[in-house]
C-alpha cells in the first residue's frame, strides 16, 4: 500500500442537492433539536421552529439552564418548546464500548456530551414516533425555513442530510492550519445541520469521539450518497487559542479522515467490505505516517512564512505551530492496534444502538419518554400550552406559586 495521502476535499462522497426544488407544501419535519451549552440560545431558532411550527427540543448542558430558555420559548409567539437538562455524567442506559478508557486516553482526556446530547435527541424522537428531526448546534447562523423545507424533503428518500459550515469553516485544528499555511481545505457537512429520518433502518448513532458525525452518517458517504443541501454560517472561534484542543481531536481526526479516504479510493465496494480494509493495523500504519507527514509539511511551510516580512501575522502562525506540535506528539501515542479497536467497537456499539432502539417504548407521552430516558429535569412549555414540569414537585409548586402568569402560555 503507498502512502496515505490527505484529502483536501471528500466532496466526491456528497450528493449536492442544493439546488433541488423546494416542495411546495411542508415536507414533515418533527421537531428540531438543538444540543445547548451556551448560557444564551440564539434566538433565531426559535422564531424558526415557531415558523415552521414544529417543536423545539433543547438539551442543555453546561452554561445552558433550562429556565431561561423556557422563558425565551414562552416569550416567542406561537413557539413550542422541550427544554431538558442533561446531567454531568448522565447514566446511560446504553453505554457505548467507544467510550471506554483506552479511547479516552487516545483523545488526550476529551470531555464533551455533544454525541451523548444527539443520541438523547434520536432515541427521544423515536419514542415519541417522530420520523424527521433536524439537529441544529447554538453556534449556528440563521437557518431559512425554505432551506429546512428543502433538507425535510431528502429525509423522504434518504436516512440524513446535511449542511456546510463555511463561514466560519468547520474544520479540525490541522486542517485551519492547512488552510492558514496557504493549501486548499474544503470543508465537509457535518452534524451542525443535520436531518436525520429516525424511522431508517440504518440509522446510527453518535460515538464519543471527535467527528463523530462523519461515524454517524459514513454508510450513505461511503456509498457516495450523503446529500449536501446547502450552506450555513458558523460562529467564529479561534482554533489555535488552546494547543490542547488539537491534541483531543487528533484521535477522531486520523480515524475519520483514514476510513474516508478509504471510502474514496474503493468506489463501488460494499460499505462491510470497506470497513474490512479499516480492521488491519498495516493499513492505520499507512494512514499514520500519512499523518505524520502532513503535520510535518504544514509545519514547514508556516515556518517559512514566518520569515516573508511586513504584513505576516507571526502570532497567529505562532499559535498555530504550537497546535501543530501538540497534534503531533498525541499521534505519536496512538498505536495501530488501538484504531483497529475503536473501528471494532464501533462497529459492535452500532449493533448494541440497534437492540437498544427496539426495546425502547414507541409513540410514548413526554413524561413516558423522559423517565424511560430517565431525564428527571426539564420544562415543555409554549403557545396554547400549559407547562408541563420534570423535577423534584415541591420546586414545581414553589414555581407555580410564584409565577402563576406563567403556568399558561399565550
Amino acid at each position: 500500500m503507498s502512502r496515505f495521502k490527505h484529502q483536501q476535499s471528500h466532496a466526491s462522497l456528497l450528493s449536492d442537492v442544493s439546488r433541488a426544488s423546494v416542495p411546495l407544501t411542508r415536507s414533515g419535519l418533527d421537531a428540531i433539536v438543538v444540543p445547548a451549552a451556551r448560557a444564551s440560545l440564539p434566538q433565531h431558532l426559535i422564531t424558526l421552529a415557531a415558523a415552521l411550527s414544529v417543536p423545539l427540543v433543547v438539551l442543555c448542558s453546561h452554561q445552558a439552564q433550562i429556565d431561561g430558555v423556557a422563558k425565551r420559548v414562552r416569550n416567542t409567539f406561537g413557539a413550542r418548546g422541550l427544554i431538558i437538562d442533561v446531567p454531568a455524567g448522565y447514566p446511560q442506559s446504553w453505554r457505548p464500548l467507544t467510550s471506554a478508557p483506552a479511547f479516552h486516553r487516545a483523545s488526550a482526556g476529551r470531555s464533551s456530551d455533544l454525541s451523548v446530547k444527539r443520541n438523547i435527541g434520536l432515541r427521544l424522537a423515536r419514542m415519541r414516533g417522530w420520523k424527521k428531526i433536524l439537529f441544529v448546534d447554538d453556534d449556528i447562523f440563521p437557518l431559512k425555513a425554505q432551506q429546512v423545507d428543502r433538507l425535510a424533503s431528502q429525509l423522504d428518500r434518504h436516512p440524513v442530510a446535511a449542511m456546510v459550515s463555511r463561514d466560519f469553516p468547520d474544520n479540525s485544528v490541522v486542517c485551519h492550519a492547512r488552510r492558514l499555511a496557504g493549501f486548499r481545505q474544503d470543508v465537509f457537512v457535518s452534524g451542525a445541520v443535520l436531518g436525520v429520518n429516525t424511522q431508517h433502518p440504518e440509522m446510527s448513532f453518535f460515538p464519543d469521539v471527535y467527528n463523530e458525525d462523519w461515524f454517524f452518517f459514513s454508510r450513505p458517504a461511503a456509498q457516495r450518497s450523503l446529500p449536501k443541501v446547502g450552506e450555513v454560517g458558523q460562529e467564529e472561534y479561534a482554533p489555535f487559542a488552546d494547543p490542547a484542543r488539537a491534541r483531543r481531536e487528533e484521535f477522531g481526526d486520523l480515524l475519520a479522515e483514514g476510513m474516508y479516504t478509504a471510502f474514496e479510493s474503493r468506489h463501488g465496494w460494499t460499505f462491510k467490505d470497506q470497513l474490512r480494509v479499516a480492521a488491519s493495523p498495516r493499513f492505520w500504519e499507512h494512514v499514520k505516517e500519512g499523518r505524520e507527514f502532513v503535520i510535518q509539511e504544514t509545519t514547514e511551510r508556516l515556518n517559512s512564512l514566518m520569515n516573508k516580512g511586513p504584513g505576516v501575522d507571526t502570532w497567529r502562525i505562532a499559535e498555530a505551530l504550537k497546535s501543530l506540535g501538540a497534534a503531533e506528539a498525541q499521534l505519536r501515542r496512538i498505536s495501530p492496534d488501538t484504531c483497529v479497536e475503536f473501528i471494532a467497537s464501533w462497529r459492535e456499539d452500532e449493533l448494541r444502538w440497534k437492540s437498544a432502539l427496539a426495546a425502547d417504548g414507541t409513540a410514548l407521552t413526554e413524561r413516558d419518554a423522559l423517565d424511560e430516558l430517565e431525564l428527571t429535569k426539564w420544562i415543555s412549555c409554549g403557545y396554547g400550552r400549559r407547562d408541563g414540569y420534570g423535577m423534584d414537585s415541591a420546586l414545581r409548586l414553589n414555581r407555580i406559586s410564584e409565577r402563576p402568569e406563567e403556568s399558561v402560555s399565550c
